[in-house]
């Protein structure tokens, strides 16, 4: 049983030094790991310091195919058993300051087992005293024998060092060690492919300056298994195959010729009206879409014409539709509607039940269109965000509707006239058709002369924006129902300004492309 709460040596702390059965210890501040014989009590004023012991002769580790001339290169000993077999390996470590050896790590072969002696303060990795300190390369392992194991592979030619405690000390012992690491063109890590070995590569591999790190993806756990199993030329070709590392987000332009064909070959799926291709050239994933208008204007009903034609003209396409300003039950209507030909909201109570159910019928056919019930979102953004990402996932929706942006932000804590939190969301949202690998359609209220309520993050993150204008209260009645389709930005082709017009017919309830509007004049309406 472990034996828990006694003061450090190492780093002084009193109660984090955690003492095992089998002796060793291991402090969960400082991470040291001592392996030979608990003296104890220890306190920060008297650290414990073992009597160092190497014992043993310079020879070859046959079981694991090293060399004679490999050992002694590292000052590696070995203690044969009467049977002929090894019994135990003792790894030198030297002071970094006096070049002596001031500490061993035994390692006894029949329990596999290590156990620390002499004094580890100022000890440098385990075979930096072979280094010359600079040059083209220096190889990091987790483990003595992997260190042994990648010298022999190149003939002893190269630098290689290992981690004094294995990968859980990998973050400590590199950056004790650093200044020395730096002096070389090239580090190359080759730890341990296994979870710990990999978890290691991950905490230590942002601290070498930028284009010296090179990682090694080995096709067996470790170099030391590959040198057994004589893979020395597939090791050697791993080696020379290791890439560069490079931060997340950071790409060299040499290594984007796939993104440019895919960016090339990015499928887009038409929208409804010619003029609207024209300008943007369809809608595509992984873009957002803001479609900006002032109140009572026809976003909705222009969301959906998209949403109507995407389930029509596509096989399989399917659509979330998050309408937050009304009901599943208006929503619905809205597109039964379009399949009866006229506003099957005026005549509610007066149309048969069967006849209503064949409209609904037709419009709910294939079951394609994904809705949001206001009471499944909870007035809650992070619960908002889960349901896109469900409708997804689990749904198939490859095209989302959200009408409008402004009641989302209502639901932001913080959130105020001048809508706080607005460029936060825009962010998440443009990170989420990204990760989804959506396209976002987006409504969006403005406060007069084409600008878009709220932040300037709106416009700036969207991919498109189109305002949607008319003049509503124009005494004509073709004008006051034709609406103006404007593009202001267009990320994807550049071109900007009128796309078209869409009229809205009061008897069928449908929006169709059409000529500009002739105003009483003569002249092109204003919009």
């Amino acid at each position: 049983m472990a034996n828990h709460n006694n003061p450090c040596g190492d780093c002084g702390d009193r109660t984090a030094l955690t003492l095992y059965e089998d002796g060793h210890t291991h402090c969960h501040k400082c991470k040291e790991t001592r392996w030979g014989a608990y003296t104890g009590p220890i306190t920060p004023s008297a650290p414990r310091v073992s009597k160092l012991e190497m014992t043993g002769t310079v020879g070859p580790i046959k079981d694991r195919k090293i060399s004679k001339a490999t050992c002694e290169k590292y000052g590696v000993t070995v203690v044969p058993g009467a049977d002929g077999h090894l019994v135990s390996h003792y790894y030198p470590y030297f002071n970094k300051d006096t070049t002596q050896i001031t500490a061993t790590k035994q390692r006894k072969c029949a329990t596999k087992d290590f156990y620390w002696s002499g004094d580890r303060a100022n000890t440098g990795l385990f075979g930096q005293q072979t280094c010359r300190g600079k040059g083209k390369y220096i190889t990091i392992t987790e483990g003595e024998a992997d260190a042994l194991a990648v010298s022999e592979m190149f003939d002893n030619k190269w630098d290689v060092v290992s981690l004094k405690d294995g990968a859980q000390t990998a973050e400590r012992d590199i950056s004790e060690n650093l200044e020395f690491l730096e002096g070389y063109d090239n580090i190359v890590l080759c730890f341990d492919m296994d979870t710990e070995g990999q978890k290691a590569v991950n905490k230590v591999k942002d601290k070498f300056s930028p284009n010296k790190l090179k990682i090694v993806e080995l096709p067996m756990k470790d170099a030391g298994a590959m040198l057994q199993k004589g893979k020395i030329r597939d090791f050697v070709k791993a080696f020379w195959d290791a890439k560069s590392y490079l931060p997340t987000g950071i790409v060299k332009v040499s290594e984007t010729w796939n993104e440019v064909l895919l960016y090339r070959d990015t499928p887009s799926i038409p929208y409804p009206w010619e003029g609207l291709n024209d300008i943007l050239q369809g809608q595509r994933r992984k873009e957002i879409n803001i479609w900006a208008a002032e109140t009572g204007i026809g976003k909705s009903q222009t969301m959906r014409e998209i949403q109507d034609y995407l389930v029509t003209s596509t096989e399989d396409e399917v659509v979330g539709c998050l309408m937050l300003e009304e009901s599943i039950a208006k929503t619905t209507l809205g597109w039964m509607s379009f399949k009866a030909g006229r506003p099957l909201h005026k005549e509610l109570n007066t149309i048969p039940d069967e006849e209503l159910r064949k409209y609904w019928e037709m419009a709910t056919a294939g079951d394609r269109m994904v809705l949001l019930d206001h009471k499944g979102w909870g007035s809650n953004m992070e619960t908002l965000k889960a349901r896109i990402r469900y409708m997804k996932h689990a749904m198939g929706c490859n095209t989302i509707v959200l009408d409008h942006l402004h009641i989302a932000l209502s639901t932001v804590q913080g959130a105020s006239g001048d809508w706080a939190g607005i460029d936060e969301l825009m962010t998440d949202l443009v990170h989420m058709v990204n990760e989804l690998d959506i396209c976002l359609h987006l409504v969006c209220h403005t406060s007069g002369d084409r600008s878009l309520r709220g932040s300037k993050g709106i416009s700036k993150l969207a991919d498109a924006v189109i305002f949607l204008e008319r003049d509503k209260h124009h005494e004509d009645p073709e004008i006051a129902n034709t609406t103006a389709v404007v593009v202001d930005k267009n990320r994807w082709a550049g071109d900007v300004g009128t796309a078209c017009y869409l009229r809205y017919d009061v008897a069928t309830h449908r929006m169709t492309e059409c000529p500009a509007p002739i105003d009483d004049g003569g002249t092109d309406g204003e919009f």
